[in-house]
């Protein structure tokens, strides 16, 4: 069974997988896949053709923008935004509005349990590793390893976190949980 709340806006061609809850105002474009026991929060906006997997928390107001890869189990906090170009105008030199052909996309993958915590910016074009987690309000500019913290701007690695979540010294200890 889903749940899609009344003032969700959920296109056509939209693949959505069994105990997975829409809330209240969002919009999930056409050719998105969701899978199963997903949360996506109030006023989340999910791109056309983004993939997110089973069992991921996106919290209110988040931007999921095509060109960004979701795997399973990844929590993203509240107000999160995502890019997806590393050259954004809003006209060509000759002072044109860009259309869908004058700019070029670029992939984001958040990898299977990582963390992003509120208001956090993940610029495109980067891999959050497995398990990481990324401190609120970080600028993420570069790839994060699996199990890395990371916090600031641009976000720096502090510490390594479990897959539970405990802080730890170093990526071995973490692997090991």
């Amino acid at each position: 069974m889903v749940f899609i709340h009344p003032t969700a806006e959920v296109e056509a061609d939209v693949q959505i997988g069994e105990n997975s809850k829409i809330w209240h105002l969002c919009h999930i474009r056409r050719g998105a896949h969701l899978g199963a026991n997903c949360v996506i929060g109030r006023g989340v906006f999910v791109d056309a053709g983004v993939h997110i997997g089973n069992s991921v928390k996106i919290q209110n107001y988040v931007s999921v923008f095509h060109g960004v890869t979701i795997e399973d189990g990844v929590f993203v906090g509240p107000h999160v935004c995502f890019t997806n170009d590393l050259f954004p105008r809003a006209v060509n030199p000759d002072m044109s509005l860009k259309a869908a052909d004058d700019w070029t996309m670029t992939e984001t993958r958040i990898s299977a349990g990582a963390a992003i915590g509120a208001n956090s910016t993940i610029v495109c074009g980067i891999t959050i590793g497995r398990w990481a987690m990324v401190g609120s309000g970080s600028v993420v500019t570069k790839n994060v390893p699996d199990y890395a913290l990371v916090v600031g701007n641009p976000a720096h690695i502090i510490g390594y976190v479990t897959a539970a979540g405990k802080r730890v010294s170093t990526p071995e200890e973490a692997a090991q949980g």
